[in-house]
């Protein structure tokens, strides 16, 4: 049985990790992988409703103010059942799992952006994610302020459309977004080796050719 393998992708909303993520689930896919995609929060039946809380602009009119250490815990507790549910058994079956966010984000958005701390963060994921760490995170680190242009053009799309107002975060003033963003930076610079940080503002084309070429080369050298 081939050896499992967690991929994570990290950045901010609008940097073009799902499209991505997709791009290289389906290349890994056509060459013969077994591919479980995911996303953080969400991906189970809790992870949905938990989502539904997070993300949802009106989740506040309806329950109150929702405190950053509460936030905090829900994204925890989406992130355990995900690990339970299909993370851990998709990788002892030898998949490669390919998850849209993961921990990073919680320690960005939640220690940085909400000013909770990493140490912390980084407690409570050994605590109840037992320290499951991914193999390989791409973090996808474009222009900051074309980032949030995207991400908010694209919610009021999906709004328009589907009606699903997934916009609490992006509600968010641009400070709460340095703070983000600068905190990505400070993970990639802590764990080189599992952290790969694109930064070019480049085509969806030419950002999906760096990823597959990143990643064929890490499972070469895993699966070799």
């Amino acid at each position: 049985m081939p050896q499992g393998f967690f991929i994570t992708f990290e950045g901010l909303d609008g940097s073009g990790k799902t499209t991505q993520l997709r791009r290289l689930a389906t290349s890994l896919t056509e060459a013969g992988h077994t591919v479980i995609a995911l996303r953080n929060p969400g991906g189970t039946v809790l992870g949905d409703r938990i989502r539904g809380i997070l993300l949802d602009s009106n989740s506040e009119a309806d329950l109150g103010p929702i405190s950053p250490l509460a936030e905090l815990a829900l994204m925890f507790a989406d992130r355990a059942q995900s690990i339970a549910e299909i993370v851990r058994p998709a990788i002892a079956a030898g998949s490669i799992v390919l998850c849209d966010r993961y921990t990073d984000s919680s320690e960005a958005y939640q220690g940085a952006g909400r000013e909770l701390g990493s140490d912390r963060v980084r407690a409570v994921h050994a605590a109840i994610c037992d320290n499951l760490q991914p193999d390989l995170t791409i973090l996808l680190l474009p222009d900051l302020a074309a980032s949030l242009r995207r991400a908010r053009r694209r919610n009021t799309r999906a709004v328009q459309q589907s009606g699903a107002d997934e916009n609490r975060f992006e509600r968010e003033g641009d400070q709460f977004y340095q703070r983000i963003h600068s905190a990505y930076e400070a993970i990639a610079a802590r764990e080189p080796q599992r952290v790969v940080a694109i930064r070019d503002d480049a085509s969806v084309d030419q950002i999906a050719a760096i990823v597959h070429s990143v990643v064929s080369a890490r499972l070469e050298s895993v699966r070799s």
